[in-house]
C-alpha cells in the first residue's frame, strides 16, 4: 500500500491531493487565480493533518514538473522538496501535459484506438506549449512551442482523430477546422488526477534526486528554443 501527496501549481490553478492505492482520500483546489504562495502551504498542511489524524503514513510526494509558469512551479516544487526532506520520502515528478491527459482518458473511454491526445498550455498570442500522445500516453511528438494555424497539426489530423484540450485549446478551436479535430472543454491540471501516473512511477522506482531536481519552466523552454534558432541561423 502506498499513500502519495500530490501537488499541482504549474498554471493559475493550485491544488493538492492525497491518494492511497488508487483511492482519493483528500483534495483541495483553488481555480480562481494565482495565489499559490498562500494556498499551497495551507492545502499541504491540511492534507498532512488528514493523513496524520487517520494514522496513514505518507510514502511519497508527487509534484507537477511542468511545463508551466516559473513562479507557480517554484512554489510547488519547493513545497514538495520540503515535505520529502521532512518525511524522508521520495520525490516523483509528473509531466503537466500527461497529467492533463488523465481526465480525458478516464472520462472518455470510448475514444478511438488510434486517437491522439494533444494537451495544450496557453502561451502568448497564437502560441501554445503542447505534446502529442497516443492513448497509452506514449509520446508521439515531444513537447514543443507551437504557433497555431490551420496546418499546425495537419500531419496528425490527416491520419488520426485528434483531441485537443487544456487552456490553450480555445485558440486552436478558432483556426483548426479539420474534420478529425475534436475539442474537449474544461480540462484543468489537478492534483487529484496525478495518482495513476505517480503510482506507476513509484512502482517502477522512477524517483527524483530531491536535492537537484528542477522543474520544466516555460521561460527556460523559450530561451532554449531561441538559442537553437540563433545557432541554426549562424551555421
Amino acid at each position: 500500500m502506498a499513500c502519495i501527496l500530490h501537488i499541482e501549481t504549474s498554471t493559475k490553478v493550485c491544488s493538492v491531493a492525497l491518494s492511497e492505492d488508487g483511492a482519493l482520500l483528500f483534495e483541495k483546489a483553488d481555480v480562481e487565480g494565482p495565489s499559490h504562495s498562500v494556498s499551497c502551504g495551507v492545502f499541504v498542511d491540511e492534507a498532512l493533518s488528514f493523513a496524520n489524524s487517520h494514522a496513514i503514513p505518507v510514502d511519497a510526494v508527487a509534484v507537477s514538473q511542468g511545463p508551466g509558469s516559473y513562479t507557480g512551479l517554484r512554489i510547488g516544487v519547493s513545497m514538495a522538496k520540503g515535505v520529502c526532506y521532512g518525511y524522508r520520502v521520495p520525490l516523483l515528478a509528473v509531466s503537466t501535459l500527461q497529467l492533463l491527459c488523465v481526465p480525458v482518458l478516464l472520462r472518455h473511454d470510448d475514444l478511438p484506438e488510434d486517437a491522439l491526445l494533444v494537451p495544450q498550455i496557453d502561451a502568448r498570442r497564437m502560441e501554445v506549449y503542447a505534446g502529442v500522445y497516443n492513448r497509452a500516453l506514449r509520446e508521439v511528438r515531444a513537447v514543443g512551442a507551437d504557433v497555431v494555424d490551420a496546418d499546425t497539426y495537419k500531419e496528425y489530423l490527416d491520419k488520426h482523430p485528434v483531441y485537443f484540450f487544456g487552456d490553450g485549446a480555445t485558440k486552436c478551436q478558432s483556426v483548426i477546422e479539420h474534420p478529425n479535430a475534436h475539442f474537449i472543454p474544461d480540462i484543468l491540471p489537478l492534483a487529484k488526477n496525478m495518482y495513476p501516473l505517480a503510482e506507476r512511477m513509484l512502482m517502477r522506482g522512477e524517483v527524483q534526486d530531491v536535492a537537484y531536481f528542477e522543474p520544466f519552466y516555460l521561460k527556460e523552454f523559450v530561451a532554449t528554443k531561441s538559442r537553437n534558432l540563433l545557432e541554426s541561423v549562424s551555421k
